[in-house]
């Protein structure tokens, strides 16, 4: 667990913000030497196939292996990244 204080934090929001995704460490907000607070990072997204992971042995080979190249269809278009509608 890593500990910042507030005037740090403030002085340093960005990279302490790029840390906490980066290594997913919990920041604690230190104020005269005493937690007043803390970052804790989101849990890790989970990918298709690891949700769907566990429908092997209900689908047919064939349903498997559609269902399969739609997930590694998605994947690429999802990797592509999302475009925000209202930027030009």
């Amino acid at each position: 667990m890593k500990t910042v204080t507030d005037s740090d934090l403030a002085r340093n929001l960005t990279s302490v913000l790029d840390g906490l995704e980066r290594g997913g460490e919990e920041v604690v907000i230190l104020r005269n030497n005493r937690p007043i607070g803390r970052l804790v990072p989101e849990p890790r997204g989970m990918t298709v196939r690891e949700a769907f992971g566990d429908l092997c042995g209900i689908l047919t080979d064939e349903e498997g292996e559609a269902l399969l190249r739609d997930i590694e269809q998605m994947d690429r278009i999802l990797d592509q990244g999302v475009r925000d509608p209202w930027e030009s």
